[in-house]
């Protein structure tokens, strides 16, 4: 009996290891994180596995995102997914066609290497031909890993006065999604982040850059 069961969790197990999904790309939020739009319509965010890219406002963080969306934006593509991480994402490896968008981020010198959740050694190779070419962020003389710019960055946050009223982020009431469907209708940038990224109002990116009504969000 216990080998019986034995058996069923190494099956189990690989079956979750082997796991694979397919979609369209909806929208690039970052240099390592994408909006899929599966078959049934629901959207699953997923976050590329082995890999860190820049923050939004690290040095070369918006053309990071420019990049993974050259590869995968409007695109339909396969994932091989690994985990499902503290956020919710669903943590894998994106192929398109044949060419592995993961690593492919790392030879363009717009990611790094996650040592911390690393498996496939050849990544790190890849992050030293790309740093010895000096292509990308590597054309930094120093560059700040992302890992490192979060945690100053809390460190920063934590040291920070509290948030007033004035300055709160606008959300719908107990951050509940409401019936408000277009730019015109919000009232702040992070009232339209909110519909877009927590309610899934795709239409309020119209151009699949991650950013909202970018009228309203002061983008040009």
């Amino acid at each position: 009996m216990r080998i019986i069961l034995f058996l069923s969790l190494i099956l189990n197990a690989a079956v979750a290891l082997s796991e694979t999904l397919e979609g369209y790309v909806v929208s690039v939020h970052d240099g390592d994180t994408v909006t899929l739009l599966l078959a049934d319509k629901s959207q699953v965010k997923i976050r590329l596995a082995q890999i860190d890219a820049p923050e939004s406002d690290q040095a070369f963080g918006q053309k990071s995102r420019q990049a993974l969306a050259s590869m995968v934006f409007n695109k339909n593509v396969k994932i091989e997914k690994e985990t499902v991480d503290k956020y919710g994402r669903t943590v894998g490896t994106i192929f398109v066609d044949s060419i592995d968008v993961n690593k492919e981020q790392i030879r363009q010198g717009m990611a790094w290497a996650y040592r911390q959740y690393l498996h496939d050694q050849s990544l790190i190779q890849d992050e030293e031909n790309a740093k010895q070419s000096k292509i990308g962020l590597w054309s930094d003389p120093n560059p700040m890993p992302p890992w490192e710019y979060r945690h100053s960055r809390k460190g920063q946050q934590q040291n920070a006065p509290p948030l007033n009223v004035s300055t709160a982020i606008e959300k719908p009431s107990n951050n509940q999604c409401g019936a408000k469907r277009y730019c015109k209708e919000m009232n702040s940038c992070d009232e339209a982040k909110f519909y877009l990224n927590q309610c899934g109002l795709s239409r309020l990116d119209g151009d699949g850059d991650g950013i909202p009504c970018e009228k309203l969000c002061n983008i040009r």
